[in-house]
């Protein structure tokens, strides 16, 4: 189990975060009333309301629900009991395949604002994952036009998987899909393709230790989470990674005033801005604008020298190929700002 992350600071404003001065740390569990699937909305009812600051212990169920893992020869009594609640009782799903954890209302998020997510540390609620191609999907459809399903089986201790074939593979869990209420004029919108909503990232640095930035569109911004992942490769390419059920803690906060239109993340290491288009050139051409502006907006540069700092300083990451709705990544190391 990955060790979890440390939270200090309790002030009433820290770098422009409304920060909760007596934060409280909350339950969230995989039960029917806190689930919504396959979808974010903007006038889903919260089902827990926290303060700027507060932590939380969310449980989130493995996407496309309980036939994947039958079929991949999962035997039912290593199939936990919250699991099969969930998929009898919560008969309301799509358009996408992924059961959401939430929302969750975070007091003082308005419009204009932003959520300031830090990521703590992830169990796994079941020592297995699944992993799959479906007909004609991922990035390769006309190659791959039949189905594909494998069982990987998890060492949570080790912190490894085995692939089989002698392949061992190293664990980095993260939520494939976390998000905020779209802004209300868009309606239901599917689980599956990421937005100005941030969702289905599939962002696979944004582990324990990580922190991640989105825009609020609605009053309390409606945070859900959802969409396990044991690991991925960057582009997902067959349009599942270690899809798996997680229990992950982390800390939200909200940044006063601070508007982005897109998300954002930093890791120890690394500045991260994102693009998000169908076409992945312009989904390049949006993580690049976003750096430029992280550079001129948070370090001071004349818009022209940040523009030459990408281009020797920034790595471009394809985040995923596979959700309708494709996503680069734009990292810059932080050990070169003083």
């Amino acid at each position: 189990m990955m060790k979890p992350l440390l939270i200090a600071a309790p002030a009433i404003f820290f770098f422009g975060t409304l920060v909760n001065a007596q934060s409280k740390t909350h339950e969230l569990k995989l039960e029917p009333k806190n689930i919504h699937w396959g979808y974010y909305e903007a006038k889903l009812a919260p089902v827990l309301r926290i303060a700027s600051g507060d932590t939380i212990r969310v449980e989130t169920m493995v996407a496309g629900g309980l036939q994947r893992l039958r079929l991949a020869g999962v035997m039912e009594n290593e199939i936990p009991q919250s699991l099969k609640v969930i998929e009898d009782t919560v008969k309301e799903r799509g358009p996408g395949a992924h059961p959401m954890t939430g929302p969750i209302y975070v007091e003082g998020a308005q419009p204009g604002d932003s959520l300031e997510v830090h990521f703590g540390s992830f169990e796994f609620l079941h020592p297995y994952g699944v992993t799959a191609f479906a007909p004609g999907g991922g990035t390769l459809p006309d190659e791959f036009p039949y189905a594909g399903l494998k069982l990987i089986r998890i060492d949570e201790r080790a912190g490894t998987a085995d692939f089989g074939s002698g392949i061992t593979l190293k664990l980095a869990p993260f939520f494939g899909s976390i998000g905020v209420a779209p802004p209300p004029l868009m309606g239901r919108i599917s689980s599956r393709p990421p937005g100005p909503h941030v969702g289905n990232l599939d962002n696979r640095d944004l582990v324990a230790g990580t922190t991640l930035y989105m825009p609020v569109h609605v009053a309390g911004a409606l945070l859900s989470i959802g969409d396990g992942h044991g690991m991925q490769g960057e582009g997902e390419v067959t349009g599942t990674a270690l899809e798996t059920s997680l229990r992950g803690t982390l800390q939200v906060m909200v940044r006063k005033g601070k508007k982005i239109l897109w998300p954002r993340a930093e890791t120890p290491t690394h500045y991260i801005t994102m693009g998000l288009n169908e076409d992945l050139d312009e989904a390049a051409r949006m993580a690049v604008r976003d750096m430029i502006d992280f550079l001129v907006t948070e370090k001071g540069m004349e818009r022209d020298d940040a523009y030459i700092l990408c281009s020797v300083a920034v790595d471009l990451h394809v985040t995923q190929t596979v959700d309708a709705t494709k996503g680069i990544h734009a990292m810059i190391p932080k050990s070169i700002f003083k």
